[in-house]
């Protein structure tokens, strides 16, 4: 090799290191999930990718610090935005004044009788989760959210430490928008037996 090309070499490996610090820094980065709140949409250990200059939107899966644990992040769901006014009645979601279909709760619902949720699902440790009420979302509720703060929950809501807990987030706190999982590419589904895919995007 001559010291023309080794230079040249050189040069493009040096620019491919500061693209992909850059691309790490400002555009997107992985990270591992950790514990079960967001359970099923995400499992614990879970790989998936945030991007960091999205314009955050209701439903959204955001990262932000953990204001009661330093040095740890956690994952949750936007549900409110600044201006909204929110509340729960009989385990469904209303944002001012208007019933809101929680889709991405749909695959953990099986049946509702006398406002009891019935849920069949495992968490990492393959701890069935059911029969429950969300009798404690029940008394949330926020007139009006202020601007510069959202309110998040976690989708597997009897373990979530959330909004609920920890209050509103300041959205210049939120560090990422999730918006695709990468590893592992399948999940042993625990009644089936089956592998389930779960690697692609996030609604």
């Amino acid at each position: 090799m001559s010291k023309k090309e080794f230079i040249s070499n050189i040069i493009w490996l040096g620019g491919l290191i500061i693209v992909l610090f850059v691309v790490r820094r400002f555009v997107m980065s992985p990270v591992a999930v950790s514990g079960d709140s967001m359970v099923p949409t995400l499992e614990d250990r879970q790989r998936v990718i945030q991007f960091k200059m999205s314009e955050i939107k209701r439903f959204d899966i955001v990262t932000f610090p953990a204001p009661d644990q330093p040095d740890q992040n956690y994952i949750k769901r936007v549900i409110g935005l600044p201006g909204d006014s929110l509340s729960f009645k009989n385990d469904e979601l209303y944002i001012n004044g208007e019933k809101i279909n929680e889709s991405y709760l749909d695959d953990v619902k099986s049946d509702m009788q006398d406002g009891v949720v019935y849920t069949a699902y495992r968490t990492s440790d393959g701890e069935m989760l059911t029969d429950f009420t969300l009798m404690d979302i029940e008394s949330v509720r926020v007139d009006v959210i202020p601007e510069g703060k959202v309110f998040v929950l976690g989708d597997n809501r009897p373990i979530s430490k959330d909004s609920r807990y920890i209050g509103l987030i300041d959205l210049e706190d939120i560090t990422g928008d999730v918006k695709f999982r990468f590893w592992p590419i399948f999940i042993k589904d625990e009644d089936s037996g089956k592998l389930d895919i779960k690697i692609g995007t996030l609604d």
